[in-house]
């Protein structure tokens, strides 16, 4: 079982190692200390809302950027553990061994052009 906390740990880790800062610098720009930054980071803490703010802030990020990269990669890791629709008949699923993390956009961004390429498709 995938946790949200690991998933949003992760996020958290890839955009600020992208920008190239160290923990201890963002976590003195979100004001929480180094230690509870690091053990967010690697899933071992439930962040508040509040302090998810605080650190999003810090990274020059909206909150709703990073949740919406947690929900990509959650939606990823439920295919690769079971076959969507599973209780639909046989031609009706989707073969989740047939969705590669590859076929899955990696940022918001490209999702967002994908479907803006779907819509003025239909």
């Amino acid at each position: 079982m995938v946790l949200l906390r690991q998933l949003l740990g992760d996020v958290l880790r890839q955009l600020r190692l992208r920008q190239g800062r160290t923990l201890r610098e963002v976590s003195a720009a979100a004001r929480v200390s180094l230690g509870y930054l690091s053990e967010v980071e690697r899933g071992q803490k439930e962040a508040s809302s509040e302090l998810l703010a605080s650190i999003c802030k810090a990274l020059g990020v909206p909150l709703s950027h990073v949740l919406r990269d947690v929900s990509d990669q959650l939606a990823l890791a439920e295919l690769q553990q079971e076959p969507v629709m599973a209780g639909a008949p046989e031609h009706e699923r989707i073969d989740a061994e047939r969705i590669s993390a590859e076929s899955i956009p990696a940022t918001p961004e490209t999702i967002e052009s994908a479907l803006r390429a779907d819509m003025v498709a239909a």
